[in-house]
């Protein structure tokens, strides 16, 4: 992945494991002592919301821990790369521009396709 890229997980794992999962944390605790949880919203979706925040944080821990970070800046050379702004060529007139970027930074609309998708690893050693 980018670093750009790289820091914005960093910066949603901080935020959800020193904000978001406290907060929610403080509600729980506030329901469950307001007496029967069966019938209590604010346990039962607050408990659910502690899943999803405990399962992205586990996925974005995981994302962290085994990312390759690489810099689209020093990479150079005639074949296409990771990180690489390509420019697709038809009958001589500039078609598109692409940016081989990871699975977390697609954007369709700004051109960013991942390095596994169809197109990307079409364009991959050209």
């Amino acid at each position: 992945m980018t670093p750009a890229c790289h820091q914005k997980l960093v910066n949603e794992h901080n935020h959800l494991r020193n904000k978001e999962r406290p907060e929610i944390t403080k509600v729980i605790q506030w329901a469950a002592g307001n007496g029967d949880r069966s019938e209590n919203a604010d346990y039962i979706y607050g408990k659910k919301r502690l899943r999803e925040i405990d399962s992205r944080l586990r996925f974005l821990a995981k994302r962290l821990k085994d990312a390759v970070v690489v810099d689209p800046v020093t990479i150079s050379g005639e074949h296409v790369k990771f990180g690489a702004t390509v420019e697709v060529l038809e009958n001589e007139k500039l078609s598109k521009t692409y940016f081989i970027v990871g699975q977390d930074e697609i954007d369709p609309q700004l051109n960013k396709v991942s390095w596994k998708s169809p197109i990307g690893r079409a364009l991959l050693g050209k």
